[in-house]
């Protein structure tokens, strides 16, 4: 029986960490599931789908701030919301809102974080330097505002791509342009980074 407890235990843990790291890349993968489900699949599939995938994250999401667990589940609450009302609207056209909704909710924490005591990019580089000294604390806030700045512009630009109802498009821009633009701008920031912290 002991033997059976203990694998059961470990069966539950695999099931989680495979969650943990799973669904960050299916939330990721997005648009791109989106896009080949409708045009392969049907909603009567993507649905299912993407409601699992989107409680399963709700349900394993942990951050490294409180800030970014709620943000992560009202991700994955964002999802379902959009993915039931598709549904009960029979509109497809919804599901496409998601990377919008994400951008929305990124910019509220970013943004909200301006007028706390510290930023959010403050409250994550003193996770590894606790003593921020004041330069630090200036820089963290210029690229919180800059941050603010990107998912305004990206966010518009995934709104346009919802609009134009074109959605190899959307799945283009979604899937992968806006990422290389996230991935541009964070290796331009560790790059401006390194140079200031020269002596």
């Amino acid at each position: 029986m002991v033997a059976v407890s203990e694998t059961r235990c470990f069966s539950l843990q695999l099931v989680a960490a495979f969650a943990r790291w799973a669904m960050p890349v299916a939330i990721i993968a997005y648009p791109v599931a989106v896009w080949c489900g409708l045009k392969n699949w049907g909603m009567s599939i993507l649905a299912p789908l993407l409601i699992i995938a989107f409680i399963l994250r709700l349900l394993t999401f942990r951050g490294k701030l409180n800030q970014l667990t709620f943000f992560g589940k009202a991700m994955a609450v964002a999802g379902i919301v959009l993915v039931i009302t598709s549904v009960l609207l029979r509109e497809t056209s919804m599901l496409l809102y998601y990377p919008v909704a994400v951008n929305f909710l990124l910019l509220s924490l970013f943004f909200s974080s301006l007028f706390a005591r510290q930023s959010l990019v403050e409250r994550l580089a003193r996770l590894n330097e606790p003593d921020l000294p004041s330069e630090g604390v200036v820089y963290t806030r210029r690229v919180t505002q800059v941050w603010c700045l990107f998912f305004v512009c990206n966010g518009s630009f995934a709104l346009y791509t919802c609009l134009k109802g074109d959605v190899s498009l959307w799945a283009l821009y979604n899937g992968g342009i806006s990422y290389l633009l996230i991935g541009l701008l964070m290796g331009i920031e560790w790059i401006v980074r390194k140079r200031l912290r020269k002596p």
